[in-house]
């Protein structure tokens, strides 16, 4: 994974997600536990979503299609602790018919925190069998 923070340019980023770091985030010595970044990566992900008006829970009662995790890749470069105020963006990366690979950064200020690549499969809810993605979903997100 490259990012063009990695060439010394500090990107605008994109629907930016706002976290602050509270204790329960944190391992003993005050530093945001390794797998907190997933959880901030879901949040992020699910507020990208609402933002672009495609909200999980009707998307599911209405379609009966619903988004899992198939794959993550992460790197961690530099520690968030006790306090901190970070922003997650979440860009797609990959488009296929059932999934997505999205590309999510977790920042604080101009220094790069966390960055990782997720593979989101959507499946049909009652069977967890993968399907295409609905339509609505690909509009809203502009893919």
């Amino acid at each position: 994974m490259t990012s063009v923070a990695s060439l010394g340019v500090v990107p605008p980023l994109p629907n930016p997600f706002p976290i602050r770091i509270y204790w329960e985030d944190t391992d003993a010595g005050g530093v945001v536990f390794y797998a907190n970044y997933l959880k901030f990566f879901e949040r992020a992900r699910t507020e990208w979503l609402r933002a672009a008006g495609v909200g999980q829970q009707v998307l599911r009662e209405e379609t009966g299609a619903m988004f899992v995790v198939a794959e993550v890749h992460m790197r961690y470069l530099a520690p968030a602790k006790l306090d901190d105020s970070i922003v997650v963006s979440v860009q797609v990366v990959e488009r296929g018919a059932a999934s997505m690979v999205l590309a999510q950064e977790a920042w604080r200020g101009d220094t790069l925190l966390a960055q990782g690549q997720i593979r989101i499969g959507c499946v049909q809810a009652d069977t967890l069998k993968p399907r295409r993605i609905p339509a609505q979903v690909l509009r809203a997100i502009g893919a």
